[in-house]
């Protein structure tokens, strides 16, 4: 069977499980063992998926990733830090529709994979009061965290990019930066401008408040401070980075009389639905590879007649949707991309884009995955808007480098 007709059947698989309300890793799981069924039905295959699945270190960074964020966002929630801190915040700056896209655009500077769940609870907070639906709040969250994916320096895809592809990283992030001033303005237009508010003025605060508020920002802001010097400084991966933050935290809130049940956080960080969802994906992406789906896909598109650019495009956007990681499609793509012209930023910008938004428009990516977990969302609710950011985005982008490339 020709690759595209069988992704496309197991894509209309997992819509329609979707739609009969299975959780989302089931789902995609389904999708994978069709396309395994359809061409090879080796019980050897699914036993290696399993195996590299489980023996693989991206895995338990993720769990363990995931695992601690939801202890260190318990820590902060009981002791009252997380609700002070966006009074705090509130009192800083007038706007709350502001705030909703800044705060998750700023802990997106923390490289942690479904790290989407540290930023969810402060926009549930900022939207408490405010006309707005969990789909509006789960895109929000999950749109406005990933805007400096192409831009920060510590993203790990940004810096697989560059290596594999030849281009200085410097240039690089030159050449795409002015794409998260974009992505900013887009999500904020299509997703943010229109939420009422009803901007109150609020009231004068006493000296021990303001004092207070100013305690439990910052006791808000050091984790995430802490862990990403962490990672860049001391080249921690995420779930020792974010182990230690959270072992710290306990004592620290304890040390000043704000103390966490340690059982609450031992327990209630852990999510066994969540555990099932991030393994199936895992394993889905995994079957992929073993299936060699991704290489045949990769093959297709290079012996097609479509100029240069437009397959560089099309393969990125599909590998991002398949894995739902920007190592994936960095890693998949970026070797096409240096043989066919290395250090070229034209076509490395091309891939990442295109890669960027196929991993923001599939239920691959862990982030929505815990993004609609924690607001209770429907999945095609949540990604209505960011469709629409994306098509605005790559219509933008691809104009641009239109031009741009032209004028060369």
């Amino acid at each position: 069977m020709n690759i595209f007709i069988l992704l496309a059947a197991a894509l209309l698989l997992i819509l329609y499980l979707l739609r009969k309300h299975i959780q989302i890793g089931p789902c995609m799981l389904a999708g994978g063992l069709l396309i395994w069924a359809v061409r090879s039905m080796q019980p050897a295959e699914l036993l290696q998926t399993f195996t590299e699945t489980m023996s693989l270190s991206r895995t338990y960074d993720i769990v363990f990733a995931l695992y601690f964020v939801m202890g260190l966002e318990i820590e902060l929630r009981k002791s009252g830090a997380l609700s002070g801190m966006v009074h705090a915040l509130q009192h800083l700056f007038s706007s709350t529709k502001f705030l909703l896209a800044v705060m998750p655009a700023f802990l997106g500077l923390l490289p942690s994979l479904g790290g989407a769940r540290f930023s969810a609870p402060i926009v549930e907070e900022l939207a408490k009061g405010l006309d707005i639906t969990a789909e509006r709040k789960s895109a929000i969250n999950f749109w406005f965290r990933h805007i400096f994916e192409f831009s920060s320096p510590i993203i790990p895809g940004m810096i697989m990019a560059c290596n594999i592809a030849g281009v200085p990283f410097s240039a690089f992030l030159k050449h795409l930066s002015w794409v998260t001033i974009l992505a900013f303005l887009t999500g904020y237009f299509v997703m943010v401008r229109s939420v009422r508010t009803e901007e109150e003025l609020l009231p004068e605060e006493t000296a021990e408040e303001k004092q207070q508020e100013k305690t439990d920002l910052l006791l808000s802001l050091a984790p995430v401070v802490t862990t990403f010097l962490l990672v860049v400084l001391c080249d921690f991966n995420a779930s020792w980075g974010l182990g230690l933050v959270t072992f710290l935290m306990f004592f620290v809130l304890r040390f000043m009389g704000r103390g966490v049940d340690w059982k609450e956080i031992l327990f209630g960080a852990f999510d066994r639905k969540m555990l099932v969802n991030v393994l199936c994906i895992l394993c889905f992406i995994q079957l992929l590879t073993v299936t060699n789906v991704l290489t045949e896909i990769v093959y297709a598109f290079q012996n097609s007649a479509l100029p240069v650019p437009v397959i560089i495009a099309c393969v990125s956007l599909l590998i991002g949707i398949l894995t739902g990681l920007s190592q994936g499609h960095v890693a998949i793509v970026m070797p096409i991309v240096a043989a066919m012209g290395t250090g070229n930023l034209d076509l490395a910008g091309i891939a990442m884009a295109f890669g960027v938004a196929g991993q923001m428009l599939t239920p691959t990516h862990m982030c929505l995955i815990v993004t609609i977990d924690y607001f209770k969302s429907g999945l095609f609710g949540t990604l209505k808007p960011i469709l629409l950011c994306e098509i605005i985005l790559l219509t933008v982008f691809s104009i641009y480098t239109y031009l741009t490339w032209s004028a060369v």
